[in-house]
């Protein structure tokens, strides 16, 4: 009995590590291959805990080679934008402008009736209020409402407004992505002399760099955490 208390105490401590390493995330924020590691791990712990044949050290083995193939997976993803998308998919724009993307919808295997929860949910109930409906990487819906029905409204009062847009990556890393470059119509000239502007010297002294959903280019960089 003693020693099934200890195995018990000592697989709980190393999930527990586990999860806190995977970092702060609650279970509905998830990627998919972290919620895979995070189910893996709680399965080959409860092995051991109810069968005390099984040695400790196989579950303790697999739990730290899948904490290790986790942190090597996060790292690869903070480097490489590929590899995010690979591993933990895009978000998929499922309403534009007030109109349903069927394809996208049949794509990501979401129907008509779950989209609409997701919305009333959040407190939209016409589609014809919603500029964008965004399934995120997570699986949960971001919402953003046309500009002049968001909260104060602005239509109210009585204001000129402009639509506000999706941001747009254009610097990760170190790195310009091009194709985003491309849809808002700019080149690497451009985005090199925003960042002469701003006394920057060298895309690789760039962590972040974006158009965000006002128009205006926002960046970040490594040292100092320096941004505007």
């Amino acid at each position: 009995m003693f020693i099934v208390l200890i195995r018990t105490v000592i697989l709980y401590l190393l999930v527990i590590l586990s999860m806190r390493l995977m970092g702060k995330k609650q279970i509905g924020q998830l990627e998919p291959f972290e919620l895979a590691i995070a189910i893996m791990i709680s399965e080959l712990a409860s092995l051991p805990m109810q069968d005390i044949r099984i040695p400790i050290m196989h579950g303790v083995i697999p739990i730290v080679t899948l904490l290790v193939l986790q942190t090597i997976l996060a790292l690869i993803q903070l480097k490489s934008e590929k590899m995010r998308a690979i591993l933990s998919g895009k978000p998929s724009v499922l309403v534009k402008s007030g109109k349903i993307d069927i394809l996208e919808l049949k794509k990501e295997k979401f129907n008509i009736n779950d989209l609409m929860e997701e919305l009333r949910l959040q407190g939209y109930y016409n589609l014809e209020d919603i500029e964008y409906a965004i399934l995120e990487t997570s699986g949960q819906l971001s919402v953003i409402p046309k500009t002049e029905l968001s909260n104060v409204t602005k239509s109210d009062l009585k204001l000129s407004v402009t639509q506000d847009s999706l941001p747009i990556t254009l610097i990760l890393n170190g790195r310009i992505n091009k194709e985003n470059l491309k849809i808002i119509n700019k080149d690497e000239n451009w985005i090199k002399e925003q960042l002469k502007k701003n006394k920057i010297s060298s895309i690789k002294d760039v962590f972040l760099a974006l158009m965000d959903s006002k128009g205006k280019f926002y960046y970040q960089c490594y040292e100092n955490n320096d941004e505007k």
